[in-house]
């Protein structure tokens, strides 16, 4: 059975049943102090490129041309790469991706979720 990677906002309360914490943004969230943000990890190199958020810029008549490049981006063979480092490094731990985007419904983070239960 593939372990469920859930996502949260950043600003959400961590909870016991988060386990290992990852920060998925390239930008660091506004309001948020480093020294208070309860993660594991901050791996901004699986955020979407550059180019590519900025053209989304949380449209949402943009989002399924995101997913698509989005998609692509993350099967390319060094993201594969980082994203089984970052399975590793869970070890047996549920991964929780933590974002920014106000967004529930139209962000990354649901993607990378997809990509990374993908490779369970």
């Amino acid at each position: 059975m593939p372990r469920q990677v859930q996502i949260k906002r950043v600003y959400d309360p961590p909870q016991r049943g988060d386990g290992y914490r990852v920060l998925i943004d390239r930008l660091w969230p506004r309001g948020v102090k480093k020294e208070e943000l309860e993660h594991d990890a901050w791996i901004k190199d699986l955020a979407p490129s550059p180019g590519l958020r900025k053209w989304f810029g949380h449209k949402v008549e943009h989002w399924d041309r995101f997913r698509d490049g989005y998609q692509a981006e993350l099967r390319a063979p060094e993201q594969q790469a980082r994203m089984r480092d970052l399975i590793q490094a869970a070890g047996r731990k549920k991964i929780t991706l933590l974002y920014a985007a106000k967004d529930d419904k139209h962000n990354h983070a649901l993607i990378l979720a997809d990509e990374l239960n993908r490779l369970y």
